[in-house]
């Protein structure tokens, strides 16, 4: 129950950012990316608040024995890159440049019934059930 709670809490937090910072707004991703039109710098200072925030707390919160709603730490031990990995990477760079949203700003536009993000939604979900349905083969 605890560890649900922390993940409601951690999403709402993140959403709430989204909304505030107005990166739910597919405008601004392709206003970033249009460095040769006109370029929009607001999603590299919202980047940048994001990677200090998390440099300094990432620190803080890794002295601790344990997280506060789990009794061991769920980092990622795999360092090596793949072609599997280099590959959706790619998918998922090209889908964010032509369609202006990545999964967690999708989801908070769709929640608030945003038609273009509940059509990104519903082919982000059919993307994920077809790569699960390659890997099951």
């Amino acid at each position: 129950m605890k560890q649900n709670l922390g993940a409601l809490t951690t999403g709402f937090l993140f959403a709430l950012g989204l909304g505030l910072s107005g990166m739910t707004d597919p405008h601004k991703v392709i206003g970033f990316l249009d460095v040769f039109g006109h370029w929009d710098p607001s999603l590299m200072f919202v980047m940048i608040g994001a990677i200090g925030v998390h440099a300094v707390t990432y620190q803080l919160i890794r002295k601790r024995s344990s997280p506060l709603f789990s009794h061991i730490w769920h980092v990622p031990k795999k360092s090596a890159l793949s072609v599997r990995l280099a590959v959706g990477s790619i998918i998922f760079g090209i889908g964010w440049g032509l369609a202006g949203y990545c999964p967690g700003p999708s989801l908070v536009s769709a929640a608030a019934a945003e038609p273009t993000a509940i059509i990104f939604v519903l082919g982000m979900i059919a993307g994920m059930l077809g790569f699960r349905a390659l890997l099951s083969h």
